[in-house]
């Protein structure tokens, strides 16, 4: 049998459809349960579709909710300039706030697939996304998941803030959102757009 995961023509809107359909199902059913909890069969009634219809797609629930969360990513930091705030402006910390308080509404979601025993791709794609943000990527465009330039301080930016918002989730996020961006943003700012910081480079 032959799946879409990855191949379907980006036109084929019975595909998207049917994408979307699953990936809600089993964000849903994760707001509740954990991932190991979470059957083939539940996504699939949830969804509104046969089992059968979501083997053509995904070969588990685990390939699924890799599937969900990337998309979830994707879209939270193309709509954000993860570090390209000015440190004077008035709310600099505000798209990490934002990326706090998506990770803290799928939480289950997020903690699963970041954890000790979590997805390798996840992470990785993560990771890839954010350093494309600290590098600025022009407005609209979409953001490489992979080929990333060879960055030193925009790759540690990235992985400091996947380290940390891993850590955050994995403690139950103990610490709001808005809170988790004023702490953040200082570490990474001094890092990334601080020239006077030994190691790293300015902004652009």
């Amino acid at each position: 049998m032959v799946r879409t995961t990855g191949g379907a023509p980006t036109g084929d809107r019975r595909v998207r459809r049917t994408h979307a359909a699953l990936h809600g199902a089993l964000i849903q059913l994760a707001g509740d349960r954990d991932l190991s909890q979470i059957s083939i069969a539940d996504v699939a009634e949830r969804a509104g579709v046969s089992r059968s219809t979501l083997y053509d797609h995904y070969r588990d629930v685990h390939e699924l909710a890799e599937a969900a969360c990337t998309q979830m990513i994707d879209e939270l930091i193309e709509s954000l300039d993860v570090l390209g705030r000015d440190p004077a402006s008035e709310e600099p910390t505000e798209p990490l706030r934002a990326f706090f308080t998506s990770l803290a509404q799928h939480s289950g979601l997020y903690r699963s697939l970041l954890g000790p025993h979590g997805s390798a791709r996840v992470i990785d794609h993560i990771r890839r996304r954010i350093t494309a943000a600290v590098l600025h990527a022009p407005p609209g465009q979409a953001l490489p998941t992979a080929d990333v330039p060879d960055d030193v301080s925009a790759v540690f930016v990235a992985g400091a803030l996947v380290a940390v918002a891993t850590d955050w989730l994995q403690r139950g996020c103990p610490r709001p959102p808005a809170e988790m961006a004023m702490l953040t943003w200082p570490v990474l700012a001094a890092c990334h757009l601080d020239p006077d910081t030994p190691g790293c480079r300015p902004g652009p």
